[in-house]
């Protein structure tokens, strides 16, 4: 009996402990493809979560008198949109705090709205699709510019640096290819002038043969093909617009301008023959944080970031900085204080406007030389 009452208080005290513990844990959910032909690009955006997290962790943050623990529940969507209905769900059932992702706007765009419905703020790192943020959810954002830039940007890049004449337009008929290919479309029309296209093909995100359309589009004689799609397609397609002799250059949007196109291209990738755009982009006194990211990222992971990892690194930041601000990391009262956020981050100054998109979105335009990405220059 004087066992049992001991026993008592101990177990008391153990559950109190327990409780704290939760209390003090403030849990983000993460959502990317960590299987399929974007897992490489997924697991770049997992480490730049865990990065911000363990340096977050690393410093001792306090929030509402209270020292807190960030936690990362990271979940895989593999690029499939009733797969990231399903991880959303999955996340808003376990009450995370925030939301960073998806990675892909077709998969972003059916999850905004259950995290909407839950009141979970989300920030996407990579999502470029111009419907994101038009859709009148107050819980959306993003930290790149979207795809009405980015194709436009191109398409200006197209006739007035590369005196293109003839294009012809492939997309992989996702949210995200689809999209980008269309807003480059209207840039190459109200470029206006000679400029034409003289071809419109559709492939798939999962595609290996290209013959049938690149033969097609070879007879018109384009000086550029435009892929709207991610690497894992853009790479083959390169091998075969070699071995079919297609005299053009390959333009893209973000998700085939990444480091690994190299090596998925092979010898299809030749010399400045690839002009792509990513969302972002910083100049001067920026580049040093940048790179300094790009340091410790290497150093932590030993190897380099592939695409995204910075955009999800800011992300996290931007959420816990609404969060100290807030001084609470309940969705309802931080989130107030993310729409009104101003961050110094490794990809330049966040801050969004009303519709929950970027400020001042830049874009960097890269080439490839010697099998490197290779920056040309930063748009505003």
């Amino acid at each position: 009996m004087q066992c049992k009452t001991k026993l008592i208080p101990l177990a008391l005290a153990l559950a109190f402990a327990g409780a704290a513990s939760a209390q003090d844990t403030i849990r983000i959910g993460h959502v990317a493809p960590l299987s399929g032909p974007n897992a490489h690009l997924g697991k770049d955006n997992e480490n730049g979560a865990k990065m911000a997290v363990d340096e977050l962790n690393a410093k001792g943050i306090t929030i509402g008198g209270k020292k807190v623990k960030f936690e990362l529940q990271n979940e895989d969507d593999a690029s499939d949109p009733k797969q990231g209905t399903a991880v959303a769900q999955k996340l808003v059932d376990a009450k995370v705090k925030g939301i960073i992702g998806h990675l892909n706007s077709g998969t972003t765009v059916p999850a905004s709205r259950i995290y909407a419905q839950a009141g979970i703020p989300q920030i996407s790192p990579s999502t470029t699709l111009p419907a994101y943020t038009r859709q009148g959810y107050k819980t959306a954002f993003r930290v790149v510019a979207d795809d009405g830039k980015l194709g436009g940007t191109l398409a200006k890049y197209a006739v007035q640096n590369l005196k293109a004449t003839k294009i012809a337009v492939i997309d992989d008929r996702t949210a995200y290819g689809k999209g980008v290919a269309e807003e480059f479309a209207k840039g190459i029309k109200a470029a206006g002038g000679s400029v034409q296209i003289v071809d419109k093909q559709f492939t798939n995100d999962k595609a290996t043969d290209f013959s049938a359309i690149l033969t097609s589009i070879k007879s018109k004689k384009p000086d550029i093909i435009f892929y709207g799609g991610m690497d894992a397609v853009a790479g083959p397609m390169l091998k075969q617009m070699k071995a079919l002799g297609v005299q053009a250059k390959l333009m893209g949007g973000d998700g085939m301008c990444t480091e690994a196109l190299p090596r998925l291209a092979g010898d299809g990738l030749l010399e400045g023959n690839v002009v792509c755009a990513e969302a972002g982009g910083v100049t001067g006194a920026q580049e040093k944080a940048f790179e300094d990211f790009r340091a410790r990222y290497k150093k932590k992971y030993n190897q380099d970031i592939q695409l995204y990892s910075p955009y999800v690194y800011d992300a996290v930041m931007t959420m816990a900085k609404a969060m100290q601000d807030a001084q609470s990391a309940e969705p309802a009262k931080y989130l107030p204080a993310l729409k009104k956020v101003s961050l110094q981050g490794v990809t330049g100054n966040i801050a969004f406007d009303d519709k929950g998109d970027l400020k001042d979105g830049a874009l960097t335009l890269f080439t490839y030389k010697g099998g490197k990405k290779t920056k040309m220059e930063v748009v505003h």
